[in-house]
């Protein structure tokens, strides 16, 4: 099985706050604003690929190859509302057999319909994220997304490679996002 998603973005807004951050990163002058907006939006994108999350409204359309036959596939970016509005094609033609079950690590479950099925792609399509602006976002990935921003700003000077990777906090609230996955 070989899984290919794309994201979308719905919102125009940034998934942060940018005065926060600078009062983060003790930032009092707005010289740098462009910069630290440019590592806080970095950071952002780093916290939604190690939880693989949308923070702000995304559509997402996965691909997957050879899928099998199993009747449940777990969504790969979340989080997706219960009653979201899901799209699901199977070789190309519309398929609808199937229940949501939202959340961070949202799946679909096929229908019986899709035991006399041998799909060689199943494409879907679906809406994901916390919302439309940064106060959507939980506190505890804001807070992650400026741990990570203020890893960026402080190391801006010539450092080893190894120094600047992610911040512990940023690391410890994607795993949490993330879940375990079997």
């Amino acid at each position: 099985m070989k899984v290919i998603a794309t994201r979308t973005p719905v919102s125009a807004s940034d998934p942060f706050d940018l005065d926060a951050v600078k009062d983060h990163l003790r930032v009092d002058f707005t010289d740098d604003d462009t910069g630290i907006g440019n590592m806080a939006r970095t950071a952002a994108q780093e916290v939604e690929q190690v939880a693989q999350i949308a923070l702000l409204t995304q559509t997402i359309r996965v691909v997957i190859l050879d899928p099998g036959t199993d009747r449940i596939l777990r969504l790969p970016i979340g989080p997706v509302a219960d009653d979201a509005e899901v799209t699901v094609s199977i070789d190309g033609t519309s398929f609808t057999d199937f229940t949501l079950i939202g959340g961070i690590r949202a799946l679909i479950r096929f229908g019986d319909t899709f035991d006399n099925l041998t799909p060689e792609q199943i494409a879907i399509e679906y809406p994901a994220g916390f919302g439309d602006s940064a106060t959507d976002i939980p506190a505890d990935l804001a807070q992650a997304i400026m741990d990570q921003t203020a890893l960026h700003y402080d190391g801006r000077s010539p450092m080893d490679a190894k120094s600047l990777t992610t911040s512990p906090h940023m690391a410890r609230i994607a795993a949490r996002y993330r879940g375990v996955q079997a």
